[in-house]
């Protein structure tokens, strides 16, 4: 039985599409990867018996491509394919974060991006993306120009914030002219993007006004 004989609902690509990796058997993952089978059975009967050579992924993880390759129907770019992937996951499972910048401070925000901020000629709006201790997961650029409440979209600002699967965060943007003092629209675009994260759960925690070696909080100021 080849893959396209399959009903259109199980096969894995659509299922993937469908319901996300998570939803998909490790044979079904290893199908994916194999993409085709043989003359005489499905991808994922080939992959079904890649895991029972291997006896699961321990030993598949640890294989060379000799190995794969001793496999019938498996050539060496499938096998390449496969440790790829293998060797992508090692990585990310070994991925450290001890190293990511921790803001606990309206200083620590400052600091962070003071000397990247301060020269700047127009005004950025910058999202800073935190995890539960604090450590940034991702600093974007959501808007350039004059700040404006009805610019700054709580949407634009929170949705990375979802990809990121981020705890809380901050808003930072420079003043050009050098003086971080806090304008009416500061303070409306602060209140605003606080009011939504409290209704979906992400913390505002501080927007910090970037000036010439100057800063201002409005967490620090009362506005938070």
């Amino acid at each position: 039985m080849l893959i396209r004989d399959f009903p259109k609902e199980e096969r894995p690509r659509e299922r993937f599409l469908q319901d996300g990796p998570q939803s998909l058997s490790t044979q079904e993952l290893l199908a994916l990867l194999l993409r085709t089978g043989t003359k005489n059975e499905s991808v994922i009967q080939l992959a079904n018996r890649l895991i029972t050579e291997f006896e699961g992924l321990r030993l598949l993880k640890d294989a060379s491509i000799e190995e794969i390759t001793a496999i019938k129907g498996i050539g060496e770019a499938k096998a390449i394919q496969i440790l790829a992937s293998v060797e992508l996951g090692r990585r990310i499972s070994s991925l450290n974060y001890s190293d990511r910048y921790v803001i606990r401070s309206p200083e620590d925000c400052a600091k962070y991006c003071m000397n990247e901020m301060r020269f700047l000629s127009q005004e950025h709006f910058v999202c800073v993306y935190l995890n539960t201790k604090n450590q940034v997961l991702h600093k974007q650029t959501v808007f350039i120009g004059s700040l404006n409440a009805s610019i700054v979209h709580p949407r634009e600002v929170y949705k990375e914030a979802f990809r990121r699967s981020a705890a809380s965060i901050i808003c930072i943007h420079n003043h050009p002219s050098g003086d971080p003092t806090p304008s009416r629209e500061d303070i409306e675009v602060t209140k605003r993007l606080a009011e939504c994260g409290k209704i979906i759960g992400i913390d505002l925690l501080d927007h910090v006004i970037i000036g010439e070696q100057k800063y201002v909080s409005l967490k620090e100021k009362g506005y938070l």
